[in-house]
Protein backbone atom coordinates (compact mmCIF):
# COMPACT_ATOMS: atom_id res chain seq x y z
CA UNK A 1 0.00 0.00 0.00
CA UNK A 2 1.23 2.96 -0.74
CA UNK A 3 2.05 5.88 1.70
CA UNK A 4 2.06 9.60 1.94
CA UNK A 5 3.30 12.10 3.56
CA UNK A 6 2.10 15.24 4.56
CA UNK A 7 4.41 18.18 6.15
CA UNK A 8 2.96 21.41 7.58
CA UNK A 9 4.53 24.55 8.56
CA UNK A 10 2.26 26.37 11.48
CA UNK A 11 2.89 29.24 13.20
CA UNK A 12 4.76 27.52 16.26
CA UNK A 13 5.90 24.22 14.41
CA UNK A 14 6.67 21.92 11.93
CA UNK A 15 4.73 19.39 11.56
CA UNK A 16 5.03 15.72 9.26
CA UNK A 17 2.71 12.97 8.90
CA UNK A 18 2.06 9.80 7.29
CA UNK A 19 -1.24 8.42 5.62
CA UNK A 20 -2.57 5.37 3.61
CA UNK A 21 -3.97 5.77 0.22
CA UNK A 22 -7.80 5.71 2.15
CA UNK A 23 -6.60 8.94 4.01
CA UNK A 24 -5.86 6.94 7.45
CA UNK A 25 -3.68 8.22 9.57
CA UNK A 26 -0.04 5.98 10.57
CA UNK A 27 1.76 8.11 12.48
CA UNK A 28 2.63 12.01 12.97
CA UNK A 29 5.16 14.13 14.83
CA UNK A 30 6.01 17.82 15.18
CA UNK A 31 8.81 20.30 15.86
CA UNK A 32 9.03 23.82 17.23
CA UNK A 33 10.11 26.49 15.22
CA UNK A 34 11.21 29.76 15.92
CA UNK A 35 9.91 33.31 16.19
CA UNK A 36 11.75 36.81 16.60
CA UNK A 37 8.89 39.35 17.36
CA UNK A 38 9.98 43.15 17.45
CA UNK A 39 8.24 45.98 17.96
CA UNK A 40 5.57 47.55 15.40
CA UNK A 41 4.22 44.24 14.85
CA UNK A 42 6.99 42.60 13.53
CA UNK A 43 7.50 39.01 13.47
CA UNK A 44 10.49 36.90 11.86
CA UNK A 45 11.31 33.35 11.25
CA UNK A 46 14.29 31.73 9.65
CA UNK A 47 13.96 29.52 6.72
CA UNK A 48 16.45 27.46 7.88
CA UNK A 49 15.08 26.92 11.26
CA UNK A 50 12.27 25.98 9.73
CA UNK A 51 13.50 23.02 7.37
CA UNK A 52 15.48 21.73 9.98
CA UNK A 53 12.18 21.27 11.82
CA UNK A 54 10.59 19.61 9.01
CA UNK A 55 13.28 17.19 8.54
CA UNK A 56 13.38 16.74 12.40
CA UNK A 57 9.18 15.75 12.50
CA UNK A 58 9.56 13.63 9.27
CA UNK A 59 12.44 11.63 10.59
CA UNK A 60 10.24 11.33 13.72
CA UNK A 61 7.45 10.11 12.29
CA UNK A 62 9.06 7.47 10.01
CA UNK A 63 10.65 5.98 13.27
CA UNK A 64 7.86 5.70 14.87
CA UNK A 65 5.57 4.21 12.29
CA UNK A 66 8.43 1.86 11.04
CA UNK A 67 8.54 3.09 7.42
CA UNK A 68 11.33 2.97 5.38
CA UNK A 69 11.99 5.78 2.47
CA UNK A 70 10.70 3.47 -0.19
CA UNK A 71 7.33 3.04 0.79
CA UNK A 72 6.45 6.49 0.59
CA UNK A 73 5.56 7.27 -2.83
CA UNK A 74 4.57 10.84 -2.66
CA UNK A 75 5.19 14.34 -0.49
CA UNK A 76 2.82 17.64 -0.15
CA UNK A 77 3.80 20.56 1.90
CA UNK A 78 1.96 23.44 2.93
CA UNK A 79 2.56 26.35 5.04
CA UNK A 80 1.59 29.74 6.62
CA UNK A 81 1.51 32.40 4.14
CA UNK A 82 4.57 33.97 5.22
CA UNK A 83 7.61 35.71 3.03
CA UNK A 84 10.67 34.37 2.46
CA UNK A 85 13.58 36.21 0.96
CA UNK A 86 16.12 34.50 -1.42
CA UNK A 87 19.28 36.19 -2.66
CA UNK A 88 22.00 34.83 -5.43
CA UNK A 89 22.92 31.53 -5.05
CA UNK A 90 20.22 30.87 -2.59
CA UNK A 91 21.40 32.84 0.22
CA UNK A 92 19.24 34.27 3.11
CA UNK A 93 18.51 38.21 3.27
CA UNK A 94 17.58 40.06 6.52
CA UNK A 95 14.39 41.21 6.62
CA UNK A 96 15.04 44.03 8.72
CA UNK A 97 18.02 47.02 7.77
CA UNK A 98 21.05 45.72 9.22
CA UNK A 99 19.20 42.38 10.63
CA UNK A 100 20.34 38.72 10.79
CA UNK A 101 20.51 37.41 7.61
CA UNK A 102 19.51 34.01 9.09
CA UNK A 103 16.09 35.95 10.05
CA UNK A 104 14.70 35.88 6.28
CA UNK A 105 11.05 35.13 7.16
CA UNK A 106 8.59 37.98 6.86
CA UNK A 107 5.83 36.00 9.11
CA UNK A 108 2.48 36.25 8.09
CA UNK A 109 0.81 37.77 11.31
CA UNK A 110 3.58 40.63 10.82
CA UNK A 111 1.81 44.05 10.64
CA UNK A 112 4.75 46.32 9.33
CA UNK A 113 3.08 47.11 6.15
CA UNK A 114 -0.40 48.68 7.51
CA UNK A 115 0.99 52.42 5.90
CA UNK A 116 1.66 50.21 2.76
CA UNK A 117 -1.68 48.65 2.53
CA UNK A 118 -3.29 51.91 3.06
CA UNK A 119 -1.97 53.52 0.23
CA UNK A 120 -2.27 50.78 -2.39
CA UNK A 121 -6.32 50.85 -1.24
CA UNK A 122 -6.56 54.52 -1.59
CA UNK A 123 -6.63 54.12 -5.40
CA UNK A 124 -8.74 52.36 -7.25
CA UNK A 125 -7.75 49.53 -9.09
CA UNK A 126 -9.55 45.98 -10.45
CA UNK A 127 -7.06 44.46 -9.20
CA UNK A 128 -8.40 45.23 -5.40
CA UNK A 129 -11.88 43.33 -6.39
CA UNK A 130 -10.52 39.95 -6.29
CA UNK A 131 -8.86 40.60 -2.60
CA UNK A 132 -12.45 41.64 -1.74
CA UNK A 133 -12.19 45.38 -2.19
CA UNK A 134 -9.06 46.25 -0.13
CA UNK A 135 -5.44 44.54 0.41
CA UNK A 136 -4.34 43.05 3.88
CA UNK A 137 -0.92 44.07 5.20
CA UNK A 138 -0.89 40.07 5.79
CA UNK A 139 -0.56 39.80 1.95
CA UNK A 140 2.74 40.42 0.07
CA UNK A 141 2.38 43.05 -2.45
CA UNK A 142 2.71 45.29 0.74
CA UNK A 143 5.66 43.87 2.61
CA UNK A 144 7.01 43.89 -0.63
CA UNK A 145 6.71 47.52 -1.03
CA UNK A 146 7.53 48.31 2.65
CA UNK A 147 11.07 46.18 1.78
CA UNK A 148 11.74 48.59 -1.50
CA UNK A 149 10.90 51.57 1.07
CA UNK A 150 13.06 50.22 3.79
CA UNK A 151 15.08 47.88 3.37
CA UNK A 152 16.24 48.57 -0.41
CA UNK A 153 19.68 46.51 0.09
CA UNK A 154 17.74 43.57 0.67
CA UNK A 155 14.79 44.41 -1.95
CA UNK A 156 17.48 44.65 -4.84
CA UNK A 157 19.49 41.65 -3.96
CA UNK A 158 16.83 39.47 -3.57
CA UNK A 159 16.73 36.80 -7.12
CA UNK A 160 13.30 35.14 -5.57
CA UNK A 161 10.69 36.67 -3.49
CA UNK A 162 8.61 33.36 -1.79
CA UNK A 163 5.73 32.43 0.00
CA UNK A 164 7.01 30.02 2.17
CA UNK A 165 4.69 26.77 0.40
CA UNK A 166 6.64 27.49 -2.70
CA UNK A 167 10.13 28.05 -0.81
CA UNK A 168 9.52 24.69 0.69
CA UNK A 169 8.98 22.92 -2.79
CA UNK A 170 11.91 24.77 -4.51
CA UNK A 171 14.31 23.89 -1.75
CA UNK A 172 12.83 20.29 -2.10
CA UNK A 173 13.08 20.22 -5.67
CA UNK A 174 15.52 22.98 -7.34
CA UNK A 175 12.03 24.17 -8.86
CA UNK A 176 11.21 27.78 -9.15
CA UNK A 177 7.63 27.00 -10.14
CA UNK A 178 5.07 28.82 -7.88
CA UNK A 179 1.32 26.97 -6.95
CA UNK A 180 -1.61 28.50 -7.99
CA UNK A 181 -3.10 28.77 -3.94
CA UNK A 182 -0.06 30.68 -2.88
CA UNK A 183 0.31 33.44 -5.87
CA UNK A 184 -3.04 33.91 -6.45
CA UNK A 185 -4.52 34.36 -2.71
CA UNK A 186 -1.75 36.71 -1.44
CA UNK A 187 0.12 38.04 -4.13
CA UNK A 188 -2.59 39.14 -6.70
CA UNK A 189 -1.37 36.35 -9.17
CA UNK A 190 -4.83 36.32 -11.76
CA UNK A 191 -5.58 32.75 -11.28
CA UNK A 192 -8.70 32.77 -13.89
CA UNK A 193 -6.86 34.53 -16.31
CA UNK A 194 -3.42 32.75 -15.44
CA UNK A 195 -1.42 35.92 -15.28
CA UNK A 196 -0.19 38.85 -13.34
CA UNK A 197 -1.46 42.17 -13.69
CA UNK A 198 1.82 44.22 -14.66
CA UNK A 199 0.32 47.69 -14.97
CA UNK A 200 -1.02 47.04 -10.88
CA UNK A 201 2.69 46.26 -9.93
CA UNK A 202 3.95 49.03 -11.54
CA UNK A 203 0.52 51.67 -9.81
CA UNK A 204 1.41 50.52 -6.76
CA UNK A 205 5.31 51.60 -7.19
CA UNK A 206 7.02 47.75 -7.88
CA UNK A 207 7.65 48.73 -11.40
CA UNK A 208 11.15 46.17 -10.84
CA UNK A 209 8.98 43.41 -10.95
CA UNK A 210 7.10 44.56 -14.20
CA UNK A 211 10.43 44.68 -15.84
CA UNK A 212 11.33 40.98 -13.61
CA UNK A 213 8.79 39.13 -12.98
CA UNK A 214 10.35 35.96 -12.36
CA UNK A 215 11.20 37.15 -8.75
CA UNK A 216 7.86 36.23 -7.76
CA UNK A 217 7.01 33.82 -10.21
CA UNK A 218 7.27 33.05 -14.20
CA UNK A 219 5.49 29.56 -13.73
CA UNK A 220 2.57 28.86 -12.05
CA UNK A 221 0.79 25.13 -11.69
CA UNK A 222 -2.09 23.75 -9.76
CA UNK A 223 -1.93 22.51 -6.36
CA UNK A 224 -1.02 18.88 -6.53
CA UNK A 225 0.96 19.17 -9.85
CA UNK A 226 3.92 17.20 -9.85
CA UNK A 227 7.17 19.86 -9.54
CA UNK A 228 10.34 19.14 -10.91
CA UNK A 229 12.24 15.81 -11.05
CA UNK A 230 10.65 15.33 -7.53
CA UNK A 231 13.07 15.40 -4.29
CA UNK A 232 16.89 16.50 -5.05
CA UNK A 233 19.33 14.23 -3.69
CA UNK A 234 20.34 16.88 -0.94
CA UNK A 235 16.65 16.98 0.22
CA UNK A 236 16.18 13.81 0.05
CA UNK A 237 19.50 13.16 2.31
CA UNK A 238 17.96 15.65 4.82
CA UNK A 239 14.03 14.44 4.82
CA UNK A 240 15.11 10.74 4.73
CA UNK A 241 13.54 10.14 1.48
CA UNK A 242 14.57 8.68 -2.04
CA UNK A 243 15.87 11.36 -4.60
CA UNK A 244 12.83 11.53 -7.11
CA UNK A 245 9.95 10.82 -4.87
CA UNK A 246 7.25 13.09 -6.73
CA UNK A 247 6.57 16.23 -5.10
CA UNK A 248 3.11 18.45 -5.47
CA UNK A 249 3.06 21.57 -5.87
CA UNK A 250 2.16 23.17 -2.38
CA UNK A 251 -0.99 24.81 -0.60
CA UNK A 252 -1.23 27.56 2.28
CA UNK A 253 -1.86 25.71 5.25
CA UNK A 254 -5.24 26.59 5.69
CA UNK A 255 -6.47 25.69 2.02
CA UNK A 256 -4.88 22.26 2.67
CA UNK A 257 -7.09 22.39 5.49
CA UNK A 258 -10.05 22.62 3.41
CA UNK A 259 -8.86 20.34 0.65
CA UNK A 260 -8.83 17.69 3.89
CA UNK A 261 -12.67 18.12 4.94
CA UNK A 262 -14.74 20.58 2.41
CA UNK A 263 -15.26 17.42 -0.17
CA UNK A 264 -15.55 14.52 2.41
CA UNK A 265 -18.22 12.30 1.92
CA UNK A 266 -21.84 12.84 4.23
CA UNK A 267 -24.18 10.09 5.50
CA UNK A 268 -26.70 13.08 4.56
CA UNK A 269 -26.65 13.25 0.56
CA UNK A 270 -27.47 16.59 0.55
CA UNK A 271 -24.84 17.89 2.64
CA UNK A 272 -22.31 17.00 -0.13
CA UNK A 273 -23.30 20.14 -2.18
CA UNK A 274 -20.09 21.70 -1.93
CA UNK A 275 -21.46 24.93 -2.56
CA UNK A 276 -23.05 24.45 0.65
CA UNK A 277 -20.02 23.93 2.82
CA UNK A 278 -18.12 26.18 4.71
CA UNK A 279 -14.71 24.86 5.89
CA UNK A 280 -13.43 26.66 9.12
CA UNK A 281 -9.80 25.77 10.23
CA UNK A 282 -8.39 27.34 13.11
CA UNK A 283 -5.11 27.97 14.91
CA UNK A 284 -3.23 30.68 15.82
CA UNK A 285 -5.67 32.71 13.33
CA UNK A 286 -8.58 31.35 11.36
CA UNK A 287 -9.43 31.13 7.59
CA UNK A 288 -13.42 30.27 6.67
CA UNK A 289 -13.54 29.22 3.18
CA UNK A 290 -15.76 28.31 0.43
CA UNK A 291 -16.22 27.10 -2.86
CA UNK A 292 -18.72 27.92 -5.61
CA UNK A 293 -19.02 27.04 -9.44
CA UNK A 294 -19.51 30.62 -10.63
CA UNK A 295 -17.56 34.06 -9.22
CA UNK A 296 -18.96 35.47 -6.27
CA UNK A 297 -17.48 39.30 -4.71
CA UNK A 298 -18.43 39.88 -1.29
CA UNK A 299 -16.74 43.19 0.33
CA UNK A 300 -13.88 42.60 2.86
CA UNK A 301 -13.83 38.97 1.90
CA UNK A 302 -10.72 37.48 -0.19
CA UNK A 303 -11.72 36.50 -3.36
CA UNK A 304 -13.00 35.22 -5.42
CA UNK A 305 -9.85 32.90 -6.62
CA UNK A 306 -10.14 30.38 -9.64
CA UNK A 307 -8.73 26.94 -9.12
CA UNK A 308 -7.20 28.08 -5.82
CA UNK A 309 -7.98 25.24 -3.41
CA UNK A 310 -10.13 22.98 -5.46
CA UNK A 311 -9.25 22.51 -9.52
CA UNK A 312 -12.35 24.61 -11.16
CA UNK A 313 -13.77 25.70 -8.21
CA UNK A 314 -13.96 29.57 -7.34
CA UNK A 315 -13.13 30.43 -3.85
CA UNK A 316 -13.75 32.93 -1.19
CA UNK A 317 -11.52 33.39 1.92
CA UNK A 318 -12.93 35.08 5.26
CA UNK A 319 -11.35 34.65 8.66
CA UNK A 320 -9.96 36.13 11.89
CA UNK A 321 -6.11 36.87 12.50
CA UNK A 322 -6.33 36.30 15.79
CA UNK A 323 -8.50 32.86 16.90
CA UNK A 324 -6.23 30.57 18.91
CA UNK A 325 -3.55 33.18 19.66
CA UNK A 326 -6.52 35.33 20.80
CA UNK A 327 -7.99 32.78 23.00
CA UNK A 328 -4.36 31.54 24.49
CA UNK A 329 -3.79 36.06 24.99
CA UNK A 330 -7.20 36.24 27.32
CA UNK A 331 -6.69 33.34 29.43
CA UNK A 332 -2.68 34.29 29.96
CA UNK A 333 -4.10 37.38 31.18
CA UNK A 334 -5.98 36.29 34.21
CA UNK A 335 -4.62 36.40 38.16
CA UNK A 336 -6.08 32.87 38.11
CA UNK A 337 -4.41 31.60 35.03
CA UNK A 338 -1.20 30.07 37.02
CA UNK A 339 -2.30 27.92 39.66
CA UNK A 340 -5.02 26.43 37.28
CA UNK A 341 -2.52 25.81 34.99
CA UNK A 342 -0.39 23.63 37.52
CA UNK A 343 -3.71 22.26 38.34
CA UNK A 344 -3.89 20.82 34.66
CA UNK A 345 -0.40 19.52 34.66
CA UNK A 346 -1.05 17.90 37.82
CA UNK A 347 -4.57 16.31 36.35
CA UNK A 348 -2.14 15.18 33.21
CA UNK A 349 -4.24 17.43 31.03
CA UNK A 350 -4.00 21.18 28.83
CA UNK A 351 -5.44 24.19 30.68
CA UNK A 352 -7.80 25.08 28.16
CA UNK A 353 -9.32 21.04 28.44
CA UNK A 354 -9.61 21.76 31.93
CA UNK A 355 -11.61 25.39 31.69
CA UNK A 356 -13.98 23.17 29.31
CA UNK A 357 -14.44 20.35 31.66
CA UNK A 358 -14.92 22.93 34.06
CA UNK A 359 -17.30 24.83 32.26
CA UNK A 360 -19.67 21.76 31.52
CA UNK A 361 -19.79 21.06 34.90
CA UNK A 362 -20.68 24.20 36.29
CA UNK A 363 -23.29 24.64 33.64
CA UNK A 364 -24.88 21.19 33.91
CA UNK A 365 -24.56 20.47 30.16
CA UNK A 366 -22.55 21.48 27.30
CA UNK A 367 -25.87 22.49 25.83
CA UNK A 368 -26.37 25.56 28.45
CA UNK A 369 -22.34 26.30 29.15
CA UNK A 370 -22.54 29.40 27.13
CA UNK A 371 -25.16 30.92 29.80
CA UNK A 372 -21.99 31.45 31.94
CA UNK A 373 -20.66 33.95 29.70
CA UNK A 374 -24.15 36.01 30.02
CA UNK A 375 -22.32 39.12 32.23
CA UNK A 376 -18.67 38.94 30.18
CA UNK A 377 -18.32 39.89 26.85
CA UNK A 378 -15.62 39.97 24.72
CA UNK A 379 -14.24 40.95 20.63
CA UNK A 380 -10.90 39.20 20.28
CA UNK A 381 -9.78 41.24 17.53
CA UNK A 382 -6.07 41.68 19.15
CA UNK A 383 -4.52 41.81 15.50
CA UNK A 384 -7.58 43.89 13.46
CA UNK A 385 -10.19 42.39 11.43
CA UNK A 386 -9.34 40.53 8.43
CA UNK A 387 -12.65 40.22 7.31
CA UNK A 388 -15.48 40.79 6.62
CA UNK A 389 -14.46 44.51 7.78
CA UNK A 390 -10.99 44.04 6.45
CA UNK A 391 -9.75 46.52 9.10
CA UNK A 392 -5.92 45.65 10.39
CA UNK A 393 -6.83 49.08 13.05
CA UNK A 394 -9.56 47.41 15.11
CA UNK A 395 -8.63 46.38 18.64
CA UNK A 396 -10.00 43.61 20.73
CA UNK A 397 -12.42 44.99 23.64
CA UNK A 398 -13.17 43.19 26.88
CA UNK A 399 -16.89 44.41 29.01
CA UNK A 400 -17.77 43.07 32.19
CA UNK A 401 -14.55 42.49 34.03
CA UNK A 402 -14.41 42.60 38.01
CA UNK A 403 -12.38 42.08 40.78
CA UNK A 404 -12.72 38.93 40.30
CA UNK A 405 -9.58 36.61 40.35
CA UNK A 406 -11.86 33.78 41.08
CA UNK A 407 -11.24 29.90 39.16
CA UNK A 408 -15.14 30.39 38.39
CA UNK A 409 -14.19 34.13 36.43
CA UNK A 410 -11.73 32.25 34.10
CA UNK A 411 -13.91 29.70 33.21
CA UNK A 412 -16.33 32.32 32.86
CA UNK A 413 -13.63 34.00 30.88
CA UNK A 414 -12.95 31.19 28.64
CA UNK A 415 -16.37 30.74 27.41
CA UNK A 416 -17.09 34.46 26.61
CA UNK A 417 -13.69 34.37 24.55
CA UNK A 418 -15.31 31.02 22.93
CA UNK A 419 -18.55 33.18 22.01
CA UNK A 420 -16.47 36.08 20.70
CA UNK A 421 -15.01 33.72 18.36
CA UNK A 422 -17.45 32.44 17.34
CA UNK A 423 -19.23 35.32 16.68
CA UNK A 424 -16.64 36.69 14.35
CA UNK A 425 -16.95 33.57 12.37
CA UNK A 426 -20.74 34.34 12.29
CA UNK A 427 -20.14 37.89 10.63
CA UNK A 428 -18.29 36.07 7.93
CA UNK A 429 -20.80 33.47 7.38
CA UNK A 430 -23.43 36.43 7.33
CA UNK A 431 -21.38 38.53 4.42
CA UNK A 432 -21.49 35.25 2.39
CA UNK A 433 -25.13 34.41 2.63
CA UNK A 434 -25.69 37.85 1.87
CA UNK A 435 -24.21 37.64 -1.46
CA UNK A 436 -26.29 34.08 -1.91
CA UNK A 437 -23.82 31.41 -1.13
CA UNK A 438 -26.44 29.10 0.19
CA UNK A 439 -24.29 28.19 3.17
CA UNK A 440 -25.61 24.43 5.30
CA UNK A 441 -22.67 23.48 7.14
CA UNK A 442 -19.34 24.01 8.92
CA UNK A 443 -17.00 21.64 8.48
CA UNK A 444 -14.25 22.27 11.28
CA UNK A 445 -10.81 21.27 11.72
CA UNK A 446 -7.47 22.68 14.13
CA UNK A 447 -7.56 22.99 17.87
CA UNK A 448 -10.51 24.58 18.80
CA UNK A 449 -12.46 21.92 16.71
CA UNK A 450 -11.86 19.51 19.17
CA UNK A 451 -13.63 21.22 21.66
CA UNK A 452 -17.68 19.96 22.06
CA UNK A 453 -18.25 23.66 23.47
CA UNK A 454 -16.88 25.39 20.88
CA UNK A 455 -18.89 23.27 18.20
CA UNK A 456 -21.46 23.52 20.26
CA UNK A 457 -21.33 27.42 20.36
CA UNK A 458 -20.73 27.93 16.67
CA UNK A 459 -23.50 25.88 15.72
CA UNK A 460 -26.55 27.81 17.99
CA UNK A 461 -24.45 30.89 17.27
CA UNK A 462 -24.46 30.60 13.17
CA UNK A 463 -27.92 28.79 13.11
CA UNK A 464 -25.60 26.17 10.82
CA UNK A 465 -24.79 22.43 11.48
CA UNK A 466 -21.19 21.93 12.37
CA UNK A 467 -19.71 18.92 11.09
CA UNK A 468 -16.01 17.12 12.42
CA UNK A 469 -14.08 15.42 10.33
CA UNK A 470 -13.16 11.69 11.14
CA UNK A 471 -9.15 12.97 11.21
CA UNK A 472 -7.68 14.38 13.63
CA UNK A 473 -5.30 16.32 11.31
CA UNK A 474 -7.17 17.39 8.42
CA UNK A 475 -4.23 19.79 7.45
CA UNK A 476 -2.02 16.97 6.99
CA UNK A 477 -4.34 15.13 5.18
CA UNK A 478 -4.78 17.62 2.83
CA UNK A 479 -0.51 17.94 2.65
CA UNK A 480 -0.64 14.59 2.18
CA UNK A 481 -3.24 14.42 -0.35
CA UNK A 482 -0.94 16.85 -2.38
CA UNK A 483 1.21 13.90 -2.80
CA UNK A 484 -0.80 11.63 -3.59
CA UNK A 485 -2.26 13.55 -6.56
CA UNK A 486 1.61 13.88 -7.57
CA UNK A 487 2.19 10.33 -7.52
CA UNK A 488 -1.43 9.32 -8.90
CA UNK A 489 -2.09 12.09 -11.14
CA UNK A 490 -5.63 12.21 -9.30
CA UNK A 491 -7.48 15.10 -8.94
CA UNK A 492 -7.45 16.50 -5.44
CA UNK A 493 -11.63 16.51 -5.45
CA UNK A 494 -11.41 12.70 -6.52
CA UNK A 495 -8.84 12.23 -3.73
CA UNK A 496 -10.80 14.04 -1.15
CA UNK A 497 -14.02 12.12 -1.80
CA UNK A 498 -11.56 9.21 -1.49
CA UNK A 499 -9.55 9.80 1.02
CA UNK A 500 -11.89 12.37 3.72
CA UNK A 501 -14.18 11.16 5.47
CA UNK A 502 -16.61 12.98 8.66
CA UNK A 503 -17.98 11.33 11.97
CA UNK A 504 -20.11 13.97 13.46
CA UNK A 505 -22.90 16.70 12.77
CA UNK A 506 -24.20 19.19 15.16
CA UNK A 507 -27.64 21.01 14.46
CA UNK A 508 -28.56 24.15 16.41
CA UNK A 509 -30.71 23.66 19.06
CA UNK A 510 -32.79 26.84 18.56
CA UNK A 511 -35.05 28.36 20.69
CA UNK A 512 -33.20 29.99 23.60
CA UNK A 513 -29.83 29.08 22.93
CA UNK A 514 -30.77 30.63 19.65
CA UNK A 515 -32.30 33.95 21.70
CA UNK A 516 -29.44 33.90 24.05
CA UNK A 517 -26.83 33.87 20.99
CA UNK A 518 -28.63 36.85 19.44
CA UNK A 519 -28.37 38.97 22.31
CA UNK A 520 -24.93 38.06 23.18
CA UNK A 521 -24.01 39.57 19.26
CA UNK A 522 -25.98 42.48 19.29
CA UNK A 523 -23.80 43.22 22.44
CA UNK A 524 -20.68 41.88 20.41
CA UNK A 525 -21.72 44.48 17.36
CA UNK A 526 -22.19 47.52 20.30
CA UNK A 527 -18.84 46.83 21.58
CA UNK A 528 -17.16 46.90 18.01
CA UNK A 529 -18.72 49.87 17.83
CA UNK A 530 -17.77 51.98 20.42
CA UNK A 531 -14.32 50.79 19.32
CA UNK A 532 -14.55 52.20 16.37
CA UNK A 533 -15.88 55.65 17.90
CA UNK A 534 -12.93 55.67 20.31
CA UNK A 535 -10.51 55.23 17.61
CA UNK A 536 -12.37 58.42 15.62
CA UNK A 537 -12.34 60.27 18.83
CA UNK A 538 -8.67 59.18 19.71
CA UNK A 539 -7.37 60.35 16.02
CA UNK A 540 -9.62 63.46 15.81
CA UNK A 541 -8.62 67.19 17.21
CA UNK A 542 -10.54 68.86 19.50
CA UNK A 543 -10.88 72.09 20.34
Amino acid sequence: MAIYAGIDVGTGSARAGLFDEHGSLIASAAHPIRMWPSSGEVFEQSSDDIWQAICTALRQTMREAKVDAASIKGVGFDATCSMVIVGKDAQSLPTLPGGDPNRDVIVWMDHRAVAQAERINSEPHHVLSYVGGRISPEMQVPKLLWLKENNKPTFDAAEHFFDLADYLTYRATGDTTRSLCTVTCKWTYLGHEHRWDLDFLEAVGLAELKRDIARIGTNVGEIGAPIGQGLLQSAADDLGLLPGTPVGLSAIDAHAGGIGTIAAPSDKPEAEDLNSRLALIMGTSACAMTVSAEPVFVDGVWGPYHSAMLPGFWLNEGGQSAFGAALAHVIAVHPATAKVREQAAAAGTDLLALLERLAIEKAGSVEDAAKLASNIHVVPEFLGNRSPEADPSTTAVLAGLRLDDSLDNLVEMYVATLCGLCYGTGDVVDALVAKGLPLKTIVVSGGAAKSPLFRRILADSTGLTVQLPVTGEPVLLGAAMIGASAHQGQSLVDLARKMSRMKEAIPPQGGDAENFHKRKRLAYRELKAADRRIRQIMGSSVN
